[in-house]
């Protein structure tokens, strides 16, 4: 299943000559990531009172054309990978004619954030990312 997320590019996401700044791909990427979950049902910080967090394990990005300033961009997310401690995503931007502009794979941890240690995805969470593969 793909999750879409929208957003615009502000004068803050871009360099001098108006184009996305690399590293904010990333973060585009991440409130996407966020989006879903809370399209799910599930919200981080109340994910956090019970000691589940998610860290960035590795990332594969690739930028194939530039986004510029004021552009609306569409984020398409899809888990390629789900194991009981992580996950993994494919995720690409594209404009609203539907270039792809950025792809990047994205592996995310579960951790304990008590101790910065992997710990086993909720079984309702795991439950509900695996009914959309």
């Amino acid at each position: 299943m793909k999750h879409r997320f929208s957003v615009r590019v502000y004068y803050e996401d871009t360099d001098a000559g108006g184009i996305v700044y690399y590293a904010n791909y990333l973060k585009f990427m991440e409130r996407a990531r966020t989006e879903w979950l809370r399209d799910l049902g599930y919200e981080q910080d109340r994910l956090m009172e019970q000691s589940v967090a998610f860290v960035v394990k590795r990332v594969e990005m690739n930028n194939h054309a530039p986004a510029r300033f004021n552009q609306l961009l569409s984020i398409e997310s899809q888990i390629v990978e789900l194991k009981g401690a992580s996950m993994t995503f494919r995720q690409e931007i594209k404009d609203l004619q539907g270039q792809r502009l950025v792809s990047a794979d994205i592996k995310i941890a579960c951790v304990d954030p008590t101790v910065m240690k992997p710990r086993k995805l909720p079984a309702t969470l795991l439950g509900d990312l695996s009914s959309g593969l």
